[in-house]
């Protein structure tokens, strides 16, 4: 075996790769198995949450949400292949920021580290913000703080439990959101069948003469916060029993199940909601739009489901923000004593679940919009320097370049390069000035720990050692 010093060290294509990673004493440990990894992805995107975004994308593309959801989709796709070849180089956590690192340049690979971590440490915060927002609408008399605290307390006490508890979690909480779901759409369609508000079924969802390539890109963009659970799969790749071959596996089973589970909703919802200024604030109608279809006893069991999505994704969202601090503080990119530590019984990183939950109790101060609108700047980001980091491993390290290697590590993420970009480019102002803020604050972070880039970049995965069959 020999380590990943040069352009030689690798000779054949992925799947004549083989890995083998050092790991430490009070190491993660390697306990999820396929199923907890695809309920983690699940759980993390929180399929419930499709009800928030409807009137936010039906009013940005004007009833066209199903076709704004097929764009991002094919994105998506086209980024998750890349995942799932940068998985199989280096099956350690880390995630975007790992493959840029070791593919391109360690401290281009920070930086987009940095940018990725600002969507992971805020994802949590979010969450509980729409916690208070769903409850408060219930129960108008609690205070806003109380379900913000709540919903931080529990989704930190189970990480602090363990991953694999967690995991199982995650499990009963996705069933929970799928019938509660599934439930959801046969009463749309019985509604939408009786002609209730004037609907019928028609496909103007997907298509029609009005439609604005500029809307449905924006209304894209937004939705690819709806996908972000398969990048925080790969952030479980040291926990992984078998991460070559389960976390590819469980990325394409979390996007084909989601996005069929997202067109399906809109799609009903559409038909049955034309006109976007019916529902008003989403956030807060979505009890209303339940008990419109369903009646109060559904409205009750709604409430209730959407009450699991916030626990699944507020436990799988808090996972995955500790770990990558973990891998980010493991090998000095971030003090190591503080963020590269775990704890030797349950091989959880303490202290960085805590940290996340600290940060999740700015939901106190900060409103939803605020919060919301740094995500989706540096998940772009993330997505594109994947797919760049297949077409540097291609250049880089593999020597056998037939015509399938040139368009599964060339042709296949350039696409996926440009459609990020054009998504990424189609945020809106307040979004890209945020994330351009936090951006530099990186560079200059990045500046100080390097004395100018005179230093090496802090590194972030440790010994990697991969062997290779001829």
């Amino acid at each position: 075996m020999s380590s990943l010093p040069s352009h030689s060290a690798v000779a054949a294509g992925d799947d004549q790769i083989a890995h083998a990673v050092t790991h430490q004493p009070g190491a993660l440990k390697r306990t999820l198995k396929l199923r907890h990894l695809v309920f983690i992805g699940l759980a993390y995107m929180a399929p419930l949450a499709v009800f928030d975004m409807f009137g936010i994308v039906a009013a940005e593309t004007d009833g066209h949400v199903p076709l704004a959801y097929l764009v991002v989709i094919v994105a998506v796709l086209f980024t998750a292949f890349s995942y799932s070849r940068m998985v199989r180089f280096f099956p350690i956590a880390g995630s975007a920021y790992t493959y840029a690192k070791e593919a391109i340049n360690a401290h281009l690979g920070f930086l987009v580290g940095w940018v990725a971590t600002l969507d992971y440490l805020l994802l949590p915060m979010i969450n509980a913000i729409l916690s208070a927002i769903y409850m408060g609408a219930v129960f108008p008399e609690v205070p806003f703080w109380v379900w913000v605290v709540l919903t931080v307390a529990v989704c930190t006490v189970m990480n602090l439990i363990g991953v694999k508890l967690a995991a199982s979690m995650n499990i009963v909480l996705v069933g929970i959101q799928l019938v509660v779901a599934v439930v959801f759409v046969v009463l749309t369609i019985v509604n939408i069948s009786n002609g209730a508000n004037g609907s019928e079924f028609t496909i103007r969802p997907f298509i029609s003469n009005d439609i604005q390539l500029a809307a449905i890109s924006a209304g894209a963009a937004i939705l690819a916060l709806s996908f972000l659970g398969f990048d925080a799969v790969s952030t479980l790749a040291e926990e992984a029993e078998r991460p070559e071959r389960d976390i590819p596996r469980a990325i394409f089973i979390i996007i084909g199940v989601a996005g069929a589970f997202f067109i399906t909703v809109t799609y009903v919802m559409q038909v049955l909601f034309p006109d976007v200024s019916l529902l008003g604030d989403i956030v807060g109608a979505s009890p209303e739009i339940a008990k419109y279809i369903g009646g109060a006893a559904f409205q009750a069991i709604f409430v209730g489901g959407y009450m699991m999505a916030v626990l699944g994704c507020g436990i799988t969202q808090q996972m995955s923000a500790a770990r990558l601090l973990y891998a980010m503080g493991r090998d000095g990119a971030l003090p190591k004593r503080l963020f590269g530590s775990v704890n030797e019984r349950t091989g959880v990183p303490v202290v960085n679940v805590l940290i996340v939950a600290a940060i999740a109790l700015t939901a106190l101060f900060v409103d939803l919009d605020q919060a919301a609108s740094m995500i989706n700047f540096g998940a772009f980001i993330a997505f594109t320097f994947v797919n760049l980091s297949v077409i540097f491993v291609f250049f880089r390290f593999l020597k056998r370049r037939g015509p399938g290697a040139w368009a599964t590590f060339v042709v296949v993420p350039a696409i996926g390069v440009v459609i990020n970009v054009w998504l990424w480019l189609s945020l809106d102002s307040i979004s890209m000035i945020i994330g351009g803020i936090w951006l530099a604050v990186g560079v200059v972070y990045l500046l100080i720990k390097t004395r100018g880039f005179r230093a090496p970049a802090p590194d972030l995965t440790g010994p990697i050692n991969i062997g290779m069959y001829e």
